[in-house]
């Protein structure tokens, strides 16, 4: 369970979401371009007082928050959330030979916060087919969270099958898994082995 955050405590939230991210404070000073000890005098002796703006707008897209958490100002906040050059098919599927990022799309930081998704595992794809309506259409665009590949029965993922991109829930069955589609009328598909989870559907937009 995530801890609440104070935005006057840049040195506690920093604290914190290094716990729950399992990253130590050597980590963040490594990222920062830092001695290994710099994020460890920052938090307990107070030095230095204040981050430099660069080094909180780093921590903050790393730690996946909005700079106010750290000490920045408050302000609405866009992310860059990679575009993949590739239609997710929720039905049979045409083969996907390239799934290449082909640009970006600017997302409210605020809703991959409650999401849970870090930006730099944030991925946004087209669904083509209709084989997981009602859920999820032709034509709707999803974010995918690329860091979370558990494999979790009864959840929608993106899968990587056969040389193409499915969109499909998982169904842990005796023997191996099967990827099922909520449109009765297509069949489950059987996978032998490890399933190639690209990723969980965690938000859909939809066009009206």
């Amino acid at each position: 369970m995530t801890a609440p955050m104070d935005d006057t405590d840049p040195r506690g939230t920093i604290a914190v979401l290094a716990r729950e991210r399992g990253v130590s404070l050597a980590e963040l000073s490594r990222v920062l371009g830092r001695n290994p000890a710099y994020m460890q005098q920052y938090i307990d002796r107070g030095t230095p007082r204040r981050l430099a703006e660069a080094d909180r707008a780093t921590l903050a897209r790393y730690l996946g928050v909005r700079e106010s958490a750290l000490g920045g100002p408050v302000r609405d906040e866009l992310v860059a959330v990679l575009r993949i050059d590739a239609a997710a098919a929720a039905g049979p599927g045409g083969l996907v030979e390239d799934d290449r990022a082909d640009g970006v799309l600017r997302i409210d930081a605020a809703l991959l916060r409650q999401l849970r998704v870090r930006p730099d595992n944030a991925s946004m794809i087209e669904v083509t087919g209709d084989s997981m309506e009602p859920v999820l259409g032709h034509g709707d665009t999803i974010l995918v969270d690329r860091g979370d590949r558990r494999g979790v029965s009864g959840v929608i993922y993106v899968v990587r099958y056969d040389g193409a991109l499915l969109v499909k829930r998982l169904a842990r069955v005796p023997g191996g898994v099967e990827l099922v589609s909520d449109n009765s009328a297509y069949p489950p598909i059987a996978v032998t082995g490890t399933p190639d989870i690209v990723g969980r559907v965690v938000w859909l937009s939809r066009r009206l």
